[in-house]
């Protein structure tokens, strides 16, 4: 008597992501990065070294800092994930962990299609369930873990590196061919457009499933 033929599941129906909304999420957030980019001044401008000068104060040091972080704040960033991208690459085991987190937010929820349940060693997780783990791994992997004290530590020498050069990098001759920029807008602007723009994408996916 000849077997029973096994069910076929046809991948392409059941897809491992919600390839539309996971590439306008890539689309915005790719955009919002070139139009950031955009803004950068010249290196040659950032590492003039005509330009540099010990400051007398500390009050003059901070006033430095504020100016030159408006003015370089895409060539700071830049900087920043520079050194953050040496520490993980000097760490392949961290930066391994933390693109299987990565892959795991993406994956498993926010680009899951919505009636595709995850489904691990036979046991289906409910939408709620799913996140709880998530969050709590990323707890884990963060705070508890050698790959939380790398980042904070490659973001504490970052930032050591941006306020140096902002306090002896003399901001006078930054300023003279454009007009000032509001108080409101610095280092954090272009991190808070890039976010939003990211967060727009993923909201409808995000929001279909609370």
């Amino acid at each position: 008597m000849a077997a029973p033929p096994l069910p076929v599941t046809n991948p392409e129906s059941q897809p491992p992501i919600a390839t539309p909304a996971f590439r306008n999420f890539i689309s915005r957030l790719s955009s919002s990065v070139r139009q950031g980019f955009s803004q950068r001044r010249p290196w040659t401008e950032l590492i003039d070294r005509s330009a540099f000068a010990r400051p007398d104060s500390l009050t003059e040091a901070a006033a430095r800092i504020r100016k030159n972080l408006s003015y370089f704040k895409v060539n700071y960033i830049s900087m920043l994930v520079v050194v953050l991208g040496f520490s993980l690459l000097s760490h392949p085991f961290s930066l391994l962990v933390l693109l299987s987190l990565l892959a795991s937010w993406i994956f498993l929820y926010l680009f899951r299609p919505s009636d595709q349940p995850v489904v691990i060693l036979g046991r289906t997780f409910s939408e709620r369930e799913t996140l709880g783990v998530l969050l709590v791994s990323t707890i884990v992997v963060v705070f508890l873990t050698s790959v939380g004290s790398l980042l904070i530590s490659a973001l504490m020498a970052g930032v050591a590196i941006v306020c140096v050069h902002g306090a002896f990098r003399v901001p006078e001759d930054l300023f003279l061919d454009e007009p000032q920029e509001p108080a409101n807008v610095g280092l954090l602007s272009f991190l808070g457009g890039a976010a939003s723009s990211a967060a727009a994408a993923a909201a409808p996916v995000v929001g279909a499933r609370v």
